[in-house]
């Protein structure tokens, strides 16, 4: 995610390069064909590239809108995950109690309840990062973070754990199935009432809920007329403007027209890069700073020092 006012110029061409080089050869070739080699009949009227420039710019905001709303609920589902995350460790803390003798075993018990909430957190976000949207698009190499591993996890959770994580499908959810069973084994030796154990397994299937609602955006694309007829619109619009304006403005033609294609160009890959927030793209939610806050918030709950220290930004990118 952006968090710096301004973007380097360097990261918006590295992504409308291609674009960008089509519109100044098309409108570079018109201004050719009808100064040098005299060719006539280019010009096309200009009213209706207006219209259809107008047209186009109403479906790329709602196309924008939509877009960034599933952004935003990205982003509001993940803060919820640091809120439950937070209940969690305090829950865990203050509602679990044994007799004297027991105490030991009953630490050990919390301490391992919060760190794999932790891995928990930390698979969730390998899991989203890492597994395939659809429909499946060809995507370049983004000029940012790697990509990730659930090894991430290993630290915060036994070799035991770490194994039955990885067997599974569903790494985060086959975390959220050891938490219950825990849970169960803490009622079992009457470190926590019914009641209590029905108050804390409400707060996993909350986290349940953070996960699906996740998951739901991750592979539930928008619309993807949307997405390519938007794309196609801009391809065309961008075409058929040099042909409009040609005769009226000379070579200024050229800059003109690539400038307006720009904006329409610019105003579709924020759209498109917005609409999909787990994608590992520097536009995305900062699902790693996220699942660093939790984990330091959930290790100064244990009385673990250092503590981590925060993600910073990467050049302007929070990841």
């Amino acid at each position: 995610m952006f968090v710096r006012r301004d973007i380097p110029w360097s990261w918006t061409f590295y992504y409308a390069w291609p674009s960008l080089l089509y519109f100044a050869l098309v409108s570079s070739g018109v201004y050719a064909l009808r100064t040098r080699f005299k060719t006539l009949d280019l010009e096309i009227p200009l009213e209706p590239v207006l219209i259809m420039g107008t047209a186009l710019a109403i479906f790329l905001g709602f196309k924008n809108n939509e877009a960034y709303s599933r952004w935003w609920e990205a982003r509001s589902i993940w803060g919820l995950g640091v809120n439950y995350s937070r209940a969690w460790a305090r829950q865990v803390l203050t509602l679990l109690s044994a007799d004297p003798g027991e105490r030991e075993e009953l630490q050990a018990m919390r301490r391992r309840l919060i760190r794999r909430q932790i891995a928990f957190i930390y698979a969730l976000r390998v899991y989203l990062r890492t597994i395939e949207s659809f429909p499946l698009e060809d995507t370049e190499e983004e000029p940012g973070e790697a990509g990730h591993d659930y090894d991430q996890c290993r630290k915060f959770i036994s070799d035991e754990d770490f194994r039955a994580m990885r067997r599974s499908d569903n790494p985060p959810d086959a975390l959220l199935q050891i938490q219950g069973q825990d849970l169960r084994a803490a009622r079992d030796r009457n470190w926590l009432s019914d009641y209590l154990l029905v108050y804390l397994d409400q707060t996993l299937v909350e986290l349940n809920h953070v996960q699906g609602r996740s998951e739901r955006i991750k592979k539930t694309p928008l619309p993807r007329p949307y997405s390519y007829f938007t794309r196609v619109f801009v391809r065309i619009h961008g075409t058929l403007l040099p042909f409009a304006i040609s005769a009226a403005f000379g070579w200024i033609m050229i800059p003109l027209s690539i400038t307006v294609s720009f904006v329409f160009l610019s105003l579709d890959l924020i759209g498109s890069r917005t609409e999909d927030p787990f994608e590992n793209r520097v536009d995305d939610v900062p699902l790693t700073s996220l699942a660093r806050t939790i984990e330091r918030n959930l290790e100064q709950a244990l009385g673990e020092s250092p503590l981590p220290p925060a993600i910073q930004p990467d050049h302007g990118v929070l990841y």
